[in-house]
């Protein structure tokens, strides 16, 4: 089975409600993701997630809705552990893409967990990357 890869922004749409329209699409992404299990994401993301939402939000999340948000939206998307295959991809997708580490993770983990698109709106919409396409839902 095919899933979707979704990039730390989705969630933090989902979180954040100031821009009404990507508040939308991303609920209804990560809602029929959680339904029907059709979506994944990285430690990585997790990560970027609870920083953004503890640190850096509008209106930062608490310590106890952050543990919330843990463990109804991200847990059960979780999918991809740090491995060294999962860096030296990520360093070889960055050679040959010119991607910041970062974004080359995002794309080494996509492709490890067998995904076929991955929603982003930090990456080119569109762009085929191995058996990848990048999806900007907010476009």
């Amino acid at each position: 089975m095919s899933v979707d890869f979704l990039d730390t922004n989705i969630l933090l749409y989902h979180l954040d409600d100031s821009e009404p329209r990507k508040h939308l699409i991303a609920r209804g992404i990560i809602e029929s993701a959680l339904a029907t299990g059709d979506a994944c994401i990285s430690f990585q993301v997790v990560q970027e997630c609870l920083n953004a939402g503890l640190r850096k939000a509008r209106i930062p999340m608490t310590p106890a809705t952050a543990r919330d948000y843990l463990d109804v939206v991200l847990a059960p998307l979780w999918r991809v552990m740090p491995s060294p295959e999962l860096y030296q991809r990520g360093i070889d997708i960055q050679e040959r893409y010119g991607f910041s580490f970062y974004d080359a993770l995002i794309v080494s983990a996509a492709l490890q967990s067998g995904c076929r698109r991955l929603y982003s709106e930090d990456l080119q919409h569109g762009q085929k990357l191995d058996r990848l396409i990048v999806h900007n839902p907010f476009r």
